[in-house]
């Protein structure tokens, strides 16, 4: 882990990168795209949660991708923009900081989904052959089994390790706490896939 000691970053090039990254993961775009769609508080439904699988309970698939790929989008661009002016660890910190900002967003008070679609758009600006596992995996459990939790709970748990393996120390103690923190927000999906009670994929809220 020699490298996860030699961050390149000034004071200000990290509270730069932490405000750009936070800024961008908080855009709650579930929330804001079944309102504009006028269907109401996705937060009111299922989960309650403003992720896709969530968005996917009102029975709007368009809107569910939609979801998707800009709660991962906001994790690569705060990756991209942020590494492009300040640097490769900047980038680091700002996809952490993302990741924090979807789920704590200021804007709904702290309350945000649980950071798998910009946990795997931080991947893919940061390694994006491991971006393509995730991919892998996510869909292999997920065409299986049919539960978007377990699917991510198996599909995060992979990136570090394979990180680890590859000699990417940095990214993957980085990934290995986003992990963490991803495993602690699914907690009441975790107790639900043990009772046998967890919803499936495409099940209406």
């Amino acid at each position: 882990m020699a490298d996860f000691w030699t961050w390149q970053l000034t004071l200000q090039t990290a509270l730069a990168a932490v405000v750009i990254g936070y800024l961008l993961g908080s855009i709650p775009f579930g929330l804001l795209l079944t309102r504009m769609a006028g269907l109401g508080d996705v937060r009111n439904i299922g989960s309650g949660n403003i992720g896709a699988t969530n968005v996917l309970r009102t029975g709007n698939k368009g809107l569910a991708a939609a979801t998707l790929l800009l709660d991962a989008f906001k994790g690569t661009a705060a990756v991209l923009i942020t590494a492009h002016f300040f640097g490769e660890d900047a980038g680091v910190l700002a996809g952490f900081a993302a990741f924090i900002g979807h789920i704590f967003p200021v804007w709904i008070g702290f309350k945000g989904g649980k950071g798998v679609a910009t946990y795997l758009g931080i991947l893919l600006g940061l390694a994006p052959l491991m971006a393509l596992i995730f991919a892998i995996v996510w869909l292999a459990i997920a065409f299986t089994t049919r539960y978007s939790s377990l699917s991510a709970l198996v599909a995060t748990l992979v990136i570090p390790v394979v990180l680890w393996i590859l000699g990417v120390d940095k990214i993957a103690a980085v990934m290995a706490l986003m992990t963490v923190i991803s495993w602690y927000k699914h907690r009441t999906n975790i107790a639900r896939l043990t009772a046998g009670t967890e919803g499936k994929i495409g099940a209406k809220g």
